[in-house]
């Protein structure tokens, strides 16, 4: 009998993905753990391992095929490993024919099907726990949850939150998911574990907003010359959903000033052997985010988020910095975490690493989540100065802008003196941010380009 392996949560809020490459064939011999598809998702291309063990029998999907997570990949003869090893009694005749019901209906819904056999025991008694609790098929379908519900039985969590679970010892089924229709996140996990109460889904509880208006059609251009339509990438139409969001719900300012980056450019180029010494490349942006970091322990607004349904402010006692970087298949925000806790040398090490993955494609999803902060260079392209947008739940982000030599007024000598300037802009939030804290992050900011002592003896 084939053991059907379903496309299993591959991160938070991504419900389906593009198949890139299938990593198998028909015949080949897979082990749990063992990537058998790539895929791209919002975020980026990740591999999808397999939670069964056997023999390939037959492929359900192909490259370029879009898929929900659910749906079926592929099919294995059941093998010798701990996907087989627990096989099930025979189900009663209306049994079986309940089973195949809430099979299909789950794979419909895109969640996870209950009889999924996973890698650790601990899920696959929990599955078969959750099945021998299910009401007779009359009864779940006139018990169907509501829309917007999650199905009983079914826990909505990525692989890696149930695996922090097993860790910690949680047990899912008791934990409030705080994400978008209960899903469960790994700061839910971990403040169940430490005894405290997780609040309420927002989408749950969220008012319905007024629908936004509908996109106005567009005329038909091959009637002025020759058109060609290209499918969005994965990571083209999270930017779209993302930016439309962002510009709707945030009131978005930004301010300008500009930073004399004269000292800061020497000690780069002073140190760059250093961080050559160990791989790495010094960069402007690695040693901004050390400034960010200590910016943001500074001013606690700025690493802050809005919680609209309890009408709270969260404050993070983390500094986790986002970074954009420009790829051939669009932007790509990768976070450096703990920016704070880390000196320069590292933080250039890691940057340059993170933005390879980017560029390869290769950025797992906790790589490009936890962020409470973005910084956005352009300078290496050029431009004056730009207005960044605010993507939520952060709320505020820097600009950088392309610097240069410009005469600069000394008072002392009353002469005007060459010196290297930076443009820097933020753009923030104003339901959190008032426009004079704003003039004073950015303010601190450029002191401590323009004196970088400041951040040792302030930060």
């Amino acid at each position: 009998m084939a053991t059907e392996f379903k496309l299993p949560e591959v991160g938070e809020g991504i419900d389906s993905g593009t198949v890139v490459s299938v990593l198998v064939s028909v015949g080949d011999r897979v082990e749990i753990d063992e990537p058998v598809i790539e895929l791209e998702t919002d975020k980026a291309v990740v591999e999808v391992p397999s939670d069964v063990a056997g023999v390939v029998e037959s492929i359900e999907v192909e490259e370029g095929q879009e898929i929900d997570i659910g749906s079926v990949v592929l099919k294995v003869a059941e093998g010798e490993g701990e996907a087989a090893a627990e096989p099930e009694a025979e189900p009663e005749a209306g049994a079986a024919e309940e089973a195949e019901a809430e099979k299909a209906e789950g794979a419909e819904a895109g969640a996870e099907p209950r009889e999924a056999k996973a890698p650790e025991r601990e899920e696959a008694k929990e599955a078969k726990e959750a099945k021998e609790a299910a009401p007779p098929a009359g009864a779940a379908r006139a018990e169907a949850p509501a829309e917007g519900e999650t199905p009983p039985g079914l826990i909505p969590a990525a692989p890696s939150v149930r695996r922090l679970a097993r860790e910690l010892g949680v047990d899912l089924q008791a934990v409030q998911g705080s994400g978008i229709l209960g899903r469960i996140s790994a700061e839910d996990v971990r403040a169940f574990a430490e005894g405290e109460t997780p609040r309420p889904a927002a989408a749950a509880e969220a008012p319905k907003r007024a629908a936004a208006p509908a996109a106005q059609p567009l005329p038909d251009f091959s009637q002025w010359g020759e058109t060609e339509r290209v499918a969005m990438s994965g990571i083209r139409k999270a930017t779209v959903r993302t930016m439309a969001n962002a510009w709707s719900t945030v009131p978005m300012v930004t301010h300008f000033d500009k930073a004399d980056a004269t000292e800061f450019e020497a000690l780069r180029q002073r140190f760059k052997p250093e961080a050559e010494k160990i791989g790495a490349k010094l960069t402007p942006t690695a040693m901004l985010i050390k400034v960010v970091a200590a910016a943001l322990r500074k001013f606690p607004d700025f690493n802050a988020s809005i919680d609209t349904e309890t009408q709270e402010i969260v404050y993070k006692k983390y500094v986790n910095v986002g970074v954009a970087v420009d790829t051939d298949h669009g932007l790509l925000v990768p976070v450096v975490k703990d920016a704070d806790r880390k000196n320069m040398l590292e933080l250039a090490a890691e940057l340059g690493e993170l933005a390879e993955k980017a560029r390869n494609r290769k950025l797992s999803p906790d790589e490009m989540q936890g962020g409470n902060f973005s910084v956005s260079n352009l300078g290496g392209i050029g431009g004056t100065g730009f207005t960044p947008i605010v993507a939520p739940p952060d709320v505020a982000i820097l600009g950088v802008s392309r610097g240069g030599m410009e005469p600069v007024w000394d008072a002392d000598d009353e002469v005007f003196v060459p010196r290297m300037t930076m443009p820097l802009s933020v753009t923030y939030d104003h339901r959190l941010i008032d426009g004079a804290s704003a003039a004073r992050f950015l303010r601190w900011v450029c002191r401590a380009i323009e004196e970088p002592f400041l951040m040792s003896l302030e930060g």
